[in-house]
């Protein structure tokens, strides 16, 4: 087949890609058109690599076509915040940012940065440009490279914590696109272009047309699984022993993202491939991605993450990718145990004797309003702290390292500001992504429904006596994966406005993927299904049971071996 050809069947992305000059494509045309609030449709893929995505208000959409108005284009922004760690500093510059820039909130995601939402078009550069100013930054927080690296946050005992998290810092480094377009377009830096410049753009990992898709890892330290290390593209796995940290178990080919009605597309959990030292792991990285960067699927969007690279060609395909690239062959993987996949709250000694407090924060929104004054609370601990902020994989805040002088003052502040009841144990493991109003692709809401939801799950648990037993319980507004839900014990996937796909049977450590139960079933319909499996879970379940367990064992859905069978109705 001629080239040509072949670069007929490529994606339309692929093409903008290509065209773009290394990410600039005409984004700072589309920034100083004066006529419209979007930008233009080439730009909207692009300025993906640069943290933005191109929204506008659904809400408010046809009541703007009524008056003939263009629908009201804002933009998140998303930086990226390697394994969720910022300082105090940092976090009060976001805090001013959210108000002088974005909709008055923060949004914590479940890969452990934050996001603005609501930033209109002429503040966008003004915006990015700020983050940078607090040593932060936004490129590659999404488009189609290596997005931020996740680590666990709150080890609270872990002596190795600072090593593995460094370790994820120079992975995510070392990953990070290498074009100028981001300085040049953002930062007023030097203009660049392949024909001018002595030394041109050169994309040493990516190369030209970077990755087919998306690219995420997670850096885990066993027992937790806080960071869901298999819903991953790669991920390194601690080994330790004695407090010291051995090397990683490296992981391969998980991801959630799924598309209604396309049996070829559905989530799968990572392969174990084999375990480095903690100084191979960047050069491990930089092997797999490159692999998938050059035999992942180009011709088609859906199967391009590279999940479907590994379940098309097979690990042991991989390992010898792998072991040629990389001169070695990884070694055999070491024995690891995970026992969750959620936060501890409260307060927690470290092994050096800091301490580390864990808020829980309703699906990562930080903002005050009737129900809590979170934002003005951190705002005021920020001012106190001397240790740092940790966002968790769990859309939580952590506040780490903090001295026994320190902790009576920052206790004193929860008190003013927070509430002293506790969420119920079911709500601090729920999570939803944004959806609705802002989100292009939901087709349901998540995250402006999810507390609401809660609530009448726990009316369910108390009414059947086990509100103090956890049920992980995670929402999206499509099938994209965003909070991967297929790991939860219960997931619901928007199909409509009101109607969800209901998935049931993933395990508390996120080893296991669930399995489609019921399909576009309203909240009436879900209610009445949970009524009746947490009324039997309450009385048949064996003492100390997950209820994701106790619905495989009761026959309500199958233990899924392949994330093919995640969409079969049991």
């Amino acid at each position: 087949m001629s080239n040509d050809n072949q670069n007929d069947k490529l994606e339309a992305v692929e093409h903008i890609k290509i065209n773009s000059n290394y990410l600039r494509g005409t984004i700072v045309e589309s920034l100083n058109d004066p006529i419209t609030g979007s930008i233009a449709e080439d730009d909207t893929q692009l300025t993906k690599f640069h943290g933005t995505y191109q929204q506008y208000d659904r809400d408010s959409v046809k009541q703007r076509q009524k008056q003939k108005l263009e629908p009201a284009y804002s933009f998140m922004i998303r930086a990226r915040v390697p394994g969720g760690v910022c300082t105090p500093k940092q976090w009060l510059a976001i805090d001013e940012m959210a108000d002088h820039y974005a909709n008055q909130t923060i949004r914590l995601t479940t890969r452990q940065a934050f996001q603005f939402h609501g930033v209109i078009k002429n503040k966008l550069k003004a915006t990015i440009a700020a983050i940078n100013s607090t040593l932060l930054d936004t490129l590659a927080a999404c488009g189609d490279v290596n997005r931020n690296i996740m680590c666990s946050a709150s080890p609270e005992v872990s002596a190795v914590h600072e090593h593995v998290f460094n370790d994820s810092v120079a992975i995510s480094e070392h990953l990070l696109p290498q074009t100028r377009a981001y300085h040049e377009i953002w930062l007023d830096g030097e203009k660049v272009t392949d024909t001018s410049s002595s030394t041109p753009d050169h994309e040493p990992v990516y190369g030209k047309t970077y990755l087919p898709r998306k690219f995420k890892i997670a850096v885990v330290i066993p027992p937790s699984n806080d960071v869901d290390v298999l819903a991953h593209d790669l991920g390194f796995v601690a080994v330790v022993e004695n407090d010291k940290l051995l090397g990683y178990n490296v992981t391969c080919g998980g991801g959630m993202g799924t598309t209604h009605g396309d049996p070829k597309t559905f989530p799968l959990l990572a392969h174990t491939i084999g375990f480095c030292t903690p100084e191979q792991a960047v050069a491990v990285a930089e092997a797999v991605v490159k692999t998938q960067r050059d035999h992942g699927c180009r011709t088609n969007r859906k199967h391009a993450r590279f999940k479907y690279t590994v379940d098309d060609h097979g690990v042991e395909w991989l390992q010898q990718q792998l072991a040629d690239r990389l001169g070695y062959k990884l070694q055999a993987a070491k024995p690891v145990t995970f026992t969750s996949h959620g936060d501890r709250f409260g307060w927690q000694q470290n092994h050096d004797g800091s301490w580390n407090h864990t808020l829980f924060i309703s699906n990562g929104r930080v903002v005050d309003n009737e129900q809590t004054q979170i934002r003005s609370a951190l705002k005021a601990i920020a001012h106190v702290h001397q240790g740092d902020f940790r966002i968790t994989p769990n859309q939580n805040l952590t506040i780490a390292q903090v001295s026994d002088e320190n902790k009576a003052a920052i206790d004193v502040l929860l008190t003013q500001y927070l509430s002293k009841g506790q969420a119920s144990a079911t709500r601090q493991l729920a999570m939803a992504c944004v959806a609705l109003p802002s989100c292009t692709l939901a087709m349901a809401e998540a995250e402006r429904y999810l507390p609401d939801f809660i609530t009448q799950v726990e009316a369910i648990q108390a009414k059947h006596g086990i509100l103090d037993r956890p049920i992980s319980i995670r929402m999206t507004g499509c099938p994209n994966g965003c909070a991967r839900p297929f790991v939860s014990e219960i997931g619901f996937v928007g199909k409509a406005l009101g109607r969800y796909n209901m998935y049931l049977g993933g395990q508390p450590n996120g080893n296991r993927l669930n399995q489609l139960f019921q399909e576009n079933i309203t909240e009436k319909e879900i209610l009445s299904h949970l009524d009746h499996l947490i009324g039997a879970y309450a009385q048949t379940g064996n003492e100390g049971e997950a209820f994701g367990d106790f619905v495989i064992r009761s026959g309500h859905v199958k233990s899924v071996t392949h994330g093919i069978e995640v969409h079969m109705v049991a």
